[in-house]
């Protein structure tokens, strides 16, 4: 489905969620053992409880039926830490690659083991761009330098303020303008 939910209304938005839910269904391609659903670009907890809804009631025989999306809310058997797992599990991979087991492989490419110091760059700004530059800038104790998103870039050498970057895009819908860092 290709469209742009500010263009219709919450009513007009669940009528496309079901009706597509409906036809995954007749077409058994999602179902707890078939394929789970997760949110994606301009979907969220809401959309993901249109689909788990619609699910459980055209198969109310199927005991685990609310298994067939992620991302719902945890009141309809969502998982606490689904929101931030993937940006996680991206400052996981980044970790595991940087640790000090891999120096060897690191010092032939020019690198050096752990994070402390290095530069990051995040390609996207919604709920893995995000939470990957959190944990990288939190956990990682690295900089994260630029954020790149549909409309533009900021970067900050000195390093972006993650939290004020994310309380300016959700007041302003954009990146552009952001007083911490240069636009690109």
């Amino acid at each position: 489905i290709k469209l742009d939910p500010k263009l219709y209304s919450e009513d007009d938005l669940e009528l496309v969620v079901r009706r597509f839910a409906t036809e995954l269904i007749k077409r058994r391609f999602i179902g707890p053992g078939v394929d789970v659903p997760a949110p994606d670009v301009n979907t969220g907890p809401r959309e993901m409880s249109w689909l788990v809804d619609t699910y459980v009631n055209m198969k109310p025989e199927d005991p685990a039926g609310s298994g067939c999306t992620t991302g719902k809310y945890l009141e309809q058997g969502g998982i606490r830490g689904r929101t931030e797992a993937t940006g996680l599990g991206l400052f996981f991979v980044a970790e595991s690659a940087f640790a000090n087991s891999n120096s060897n492989i690191l010092s032939e490419i020019g690198l050096t083991p752990g994070l402390d110091g290095k530069n990051v760059i995040v390609q996207g700004f919604g709920n893995v761009g995000y939470y990957a530059a959190k944990f990288f800038s939190e956990r990682g104790s690295s900089k994260v330098i630029a954020i790149s998103e549909r409309d533009g870039a900021v970067v900050n050498y000195d390093g972006l303020d993650i939290e004020a970057l994310k309380e300016y895009h959700l007041e302003n819908k954009t990146l552009r303008g952001f007083p911490g860092a240069t636009k690109y």
